[in-house]
């Protein structure tokens, strides 16, 4: 978000003013045409209306064309083109009066070293500062300010070495207007796309666009119950959508029912539309600002920014955990590798749970607010924040930014050249290494097998190697969930409820290369006799019998079955594909099924509840012709007894 703050506006425009006034004499006269439209210019921002820098340059531009060695003229639209951030024709508009007269310019070189360095020339920019800097008589004031900048522009020169490559492409007619757009946000399907407009910029809305073969549709409002009970009555914004696209977040300032001056609220999607924005509470919300919410893609953290007293400095980024009661934990402030004595803002967390973006003033940067990307580390504790460099931050403020599930399509807000209005919604690839972790999804449905009635169960995701549970969630009551599936690891899927047996299922992503979702239907047993489940992650070595160690998570989910329904009795069914004789592989289907039977008994379960039974390659549920047939006859089943 490119949005430079009003006082050092202010001082570029008075800096370069002043410089103008003085010495109106030159080596050629100007002409009294010249003279009059430049004098009527300066009416034009004295007396300032909503067009009036656009009137101002206007009448410069015929200034300059009575008299091209005018050098107020060009010394003043450069000042213009500044504060309007056009930094091309500033600096083109400040190299012509550098040409009329250099020592003149001099006591706004400061301003013509921002236009410079608006453009990307921090070494030009730095070598002018220093010329300022070395003018006799400078202020401590406007030293002060110099060496800040100067510290912003060699920051920008040697991020700028890295050749990071940035291509913002505005998000089109469908998706921006005349008005304001910004706070991007994306369903991790990635097609629904939820974003804040403020209409004749007066009143900020929510609005939505939906993806269809690749193409946006026209962005309409987002209608619900919310809307109606804060439709222009408080300021509103900064929402986020949860990756399922069921849970919308968003800040309500000034509201009867807030803590403090802006606080946090949610609004639940449901068959009858989004309900009405409730505040989420304390110890999330407090008497102070809080803002700007991110949600975890579990759901179980909540990520937001707060001036509450405690933190570094003055707005910090904190996380507030879901506790098992459904109530949200006291905020924890993320720490001095994050905030900062300046201001951080615009967090979000990505789908890989493990990436958090942000903004702040406080950290080194090019501008006055840059955007950071830090990573979690195995521990739990958060690394280094890393700069984003130029040229996706600049000398301006750069605000926010969200990053798709892929890791590789980033969303920002900005008024570029080629802006609809005002702030525009715009999109590129991000650069590798500040990449997230590509992140695909399990979208499923639990229900009864027996009934076909939706079920609210337990859905856990284990990393396979470390054994860590990663995702601890609960299906909604028509039994829908969502997790994310971060690549690069191998995952359990469990699912469960008391009075049933479990479902698991696998993902082996280690190696995962495409972008895709994956959809299941799981269909969960009651435990009734005869009842059985494939256990889907228990694993062997080929043609061996010996447990693997990635198989333990599955088999202490039987055990927990087994303490948790003391009465039922099971069998252990192993079986193998067609390779090899029949015998052979009836030995080892017996062997593998004992394997299960001895690692239960380790356990503490009793040996006359459990039964081992191998089949070889009987009863096989695949063709055997293909080596994805053979792995799932490969397999070892429960059944109960």
């Amino acid at each position: 978000m490119r949005i430079l703050k009003t006082t050092i506006l202010l001082f570029l425009l008075s800096v370069c003013t002043y410089s103008l006034v003085q010495g109106q004499q030159t080596k050629q006269p100007i002409p009294k045409s010249a003279e009059k439209r430049y004098e009527k210019a300066q009416g034009k921002l004295t007396h300032p209306s909503l067009h009036a820098s656009e009137d101002a340059l206007k009448l410069l531009k015929e200034a300059v064309i009575k008299a091209p060695h005018f050098f107020n003229a060009y010394a003043l639209m450069g000042s213009l083109y500044n504060r309007m951030q056009d930094y091309c024709l500033s600096v083109e508009a400040f190299d012509k009066a550098n040409a009329i007269d250099s020592q003149r310019l001099l006591k706004g070189y400061n301003s013509y070293a921002h236009a410079v360095a608006g453009t990307g020339d921090f070494s030009k920019a730095i070598g002018l500062l220093n010329r300022y800097l070395a003018r006799p008589g400078l202020s401590e004031k406007s030293r002060k300010k110099a060496l800040s900048w100067r510290k912003h522009y060699s920051f920008g020169l040697k991020t700028k070495r890295a050749h990071h490559p940035f291509n913002p492409i505005n998000m089109g007619d469908s998706i921006n207007s005349k008005d304001p757009e910004y706070f991007p946000s994306l369903t991790i399907d990635g097609h629904r796309f939820i974003f804040t407009r403020k209409v004749n910029n007066q009143y900020e809305n929510f609005f939505i666009s939906h993806k269809k073969d690749d193409i946006w549709s026209k962005a309409q409002l987002l209608k619900g119950a919310f809307n109606k009970s804060i439709h222009g009555r408080f300021n509103r914004g900064a929402e986020t959508i949860s990756q399922d696209g069921q849970l919308l977040l968003l800040t309500i300032c000034d509201r009867a029912d807030g803590a403090g001056s802006c606080d946090i609220y949610y609004s639940v999607y449901s068959e009858n539309g989004w309900s009405a924005a409730k505040n989420i509470g304390p110890p999330v919300n407090s008497r102070f600002w809080d803002s700007q919410p991110s949600l975890s893609p579990d759901g179980k953290d909540l990520y937001f920014v707060s001036n509450r007293p405690g933190g570094f400095g003055g707005s910090d980024i904190y996380v507030s955990h879901l506790k098992g009661n459904g109530y949200w934990s006291k905020p924890e402030n993320l720490g001095a590798s994050i905030n900062t004595s300046g201001d951080e803002s615009s967090p979000f967390i990505h789908a890989d749970n493990m990436t958090l973006y942000f903004a702040s003033d406080g950290h080194p940067g090019i501008g006055g607010v840059d955007l950071f990307y830090v990573r979690k580390k195995i521990t739990g504790n958060w690394g280094k924040s890393h700069n984003l460099g130029y040229p996706i931050n600049t000398i301006d403020h750069d605000g926010s930014m969200f990053v798709a599930a892929n890791g590789k399509m980033a969303f920002f807000a900005s008024d570029r050249s080629d802006s609809r209005g005002a702030l525009d919604l715009y999109k590129f690839e991000l650069y590798p290494k500040a990449r997230p972790v590509k992140t695909l999804y399990v979208q499923g449905n639990v229900f009864n097998a027996q009934t076909g009635n939706p079920i609210s169960a337990l859905v856990s995701l284990i990393d396979l190697k470390s054994g860590k549970e990663l995702t601890d969630i609960k299906s909604d009551k028509k039994g829908d969930f969502l997790v994310t599936l971060p690549v690069g690891k191998d995952y359990a899927l469990n699912v469960s409820k008391k009075g049933f047996l479990f479902y698991s299922n696998h993902f082996s992503l280690s190696d995962s290369s495409k972008w895709q979702s994956y959809t299941v239907r799981i269909p969960l047993q009651p435990i009734a006799k005869d009842a059985h489940i494939i256990l889907e992650n228990v694993f062997f070595d080929l043609d061996k019998y010996r447990l693997r160690s990635g198989s333990f998570i599955e088999l202490n989910k039987v055990v927990h079955l087994l303490k948790e329904n003391p009465d039922i009795r099971i069998q252990i069914n192993g079986y193998t594909d067609s390779t090899g004789s029949a015998d052979r592989n009836l030995t080892l289907s017996q062997n593998r099924a004992e394997a299960v039977v001895k690692y239960l008994m380790s356990k503490g379960i009793d040996k006359q509840r459990l039964h081992a039974k191998g089949f070889g390659a009987k009863n096989p549920i695949a063709p055997n012709n293909t080596s994805e047939g053979r792995a799932k006859n490969r397999r070892t089943e429960l059944k109960i007894l």
